[in-house]
């Protein structure tokens, strides 16, 4: 049987939607490592819903405590990390997970995403007259910062968690600095 060494954090970005949550926890089991969501860190430091966080506080006194978050989780052990969709966005972000992680997008295409958050209510940024044309609009602005990520994993309408976990892993086995497999 084999087994996997992970040896650096792998941040998994993307838009609202893109399956970081439960993709990302599908991987972290398969590698039998831990998983962190950075949106629940929030929540449970700031003992409050980010949506209430946005209400309260404002979208940059959120990013602010993204940011001490994701700084503190990159310091820990490696892990399967989750981030929410604008966390990349921020440069200091983007740096500080280039220095102590590796990047992975979870691309996928507006239909699909649409799809996948039309009927949630937990998504502030979505809370306006047109959700659809904001998350079509959020999409193009981010897609260029988001390609910025050391990978890319493109999800198919016809892929399950299972199958986008798979090549997620089949992806980062290419890179043994960051993941490394063991034959027992």
């Amino acid at each position: 049987m084999s087994r996997f060494n992970l040896n650096k954090t792998v941040v998994m970005i993307g838009m609202m939607g893109a399956g970081k949550t439960a993709v990302g926890a599908a991987v972290a089991r398969q590698l039998d490592v831990p998983f962190i969501d950075s949106d629940h860190e929030i929540e449970n430091a700031a003992n409050t819903s980010i949506a209430e966080i946005f209400d309260k506080f404002g979208e940059a006194f959120f990013r602010r405590k993204e940011s001490q978050v994701l700084t503190r989780l990159l310091d820990g052990p490696p892990c399967i990390l989750s981030t929410g969709g604008g966390a990349f966005l921020q440069p200091e972000n983007r740096a500080a997970i280039a220095a102590k992680g590796l990047s992975l997008w979870l691309k996928v295409d507006a239909d699909l995403l649409w799809a996948r958050v039309r009927h949630k209510t937990t998504r502030p940024l979505l809370q306006v007259a047109d959700p659809r044309r904001k998350l079509i609009e959020m999409l193009q602005a981010r897609e260029p910062i988001y390609a910025e990520a050391a990978m890319t994993v493109t999800a198919d309408p016809s892929y399950s968690v299972q199958d986008m976990a798979e090549r997620v892993i089949e992806a980062l086995s290419t890179q043994p600095d960051v993941l490394q497999k063991d034959e027992a």
